[in-house]
């Protein structure tokens, strides 16, 4: 662990660069064709190309008031929200792993798993764009990541995906009705080939959990029935995170409860 402040700020300062490149992807990702590198960053309204006081990652939110310099539209929330959950995962990341590859695969690792939260949550797709690569850059990793070992990412990432499939298959042949996407088959695959194994049964029991949990709230709340479509990526993803800093706690409490000391 790294407790050196000065590491941990520069830390946050990279993560909210990256974050500001992040929003560009979630914002062009999605539309077909769109291309994140041209045109230069511009209002999503009006067009007009931002300067480089207004690409400043949080400060240019605060300093424009939340809205367009040009044409005075609302710029969304997402923008500064990003930036700053990027800037709190950057300086984790290097806080729990140090100044190691392990740490510079997790942060890659953590900026892909945000972007599939925010678009998963918005469109309801998990680009393969992302994942598909994601897969194979998780198992290459494996050979220098200190968490897991390739035997390990290797099963993480064939059993992630067929788990997955298999509890797809299943809901489709008992309900004639597909329940789940196959981004999210293709996205626990690549949680497996990045963390291992080891990492399954807490990803997909937590967000098995608080998928449940958010989705009868939803239903409840806004008085829809049953075949209402809730995003299961983002859960995925966060209990992806949740494992990535607490695997340690989370495999002394497997050890406890397969010796029976848990209780």
């Amino acid at each position: 662990m790294i407790y050196d402040p000065l590491v941990l700020t520069v830390a946050a300062l990279f993560g909210a660069i990256v974050g500001s490149f992040l929003n560009v992807v979630i914002l062009r990702l999605p539309e077909p064709g769109a291309s994140i590198v041209f045109p230069a960053s511009h209002c999503p309204r009006c067009r007009h190309p931002l300067s480089w006081y207004e690409n400043i990652p949080l400060l240019s939110y605060l300093f424009l008031r939340g809205r367009c310099s040009h044409c005075e539209a609302r710029i969304s929330f997402q923008y500064p929200l990003v930036e700053l959950l990027m800037a709190m995962i950057s300086s984790a990341v290097f806080f729990r792993f140090g100044l190691s590859l392990t740490a510079v695969g997790l942060f890659l690792f953590s900026a892909a798993l945000l972007v599939i939260i925010i678009i998963d949550f918005y469109h309801q797709i998990i680009p393969d764009v992302i994942s598909l690569p994601g897969i194979l850059l998780g198992f290459a990793f494996s050979f220098i990541n200190s968490i897991t070992s390739w035997q390990d990412s290797l099963i993480g990432l064939l059993a992630g995906g067929g788990i997955l499939y298999a509890i797809a298959l299943l809901y489709y042949v008992l309900r004639k009705q597909d329940g789940m996407g196959g981004g999210d088959i293709k996205l626990l695959a690549m949680i497996g080939a990045f963390l291992g194994w080891q990492s399954l049964p807490f990803v997909i029991f937590a967000s098995s959990i608080s998928g449940s949990i958010i989705g009868i709230l939803t239903i409840a709340i806004q008085k829809k029935d049953s075949a209402t479509r809730i995003p299961f990526g983002p859960f995925l993803s966060v209990s992806a995170l949740l494992y990535m800093f607490f695997l340690n706690d989370i495999q002394t409490i497997y050890r406890l409860y397969l010796a029976g000391n848990l209780f």
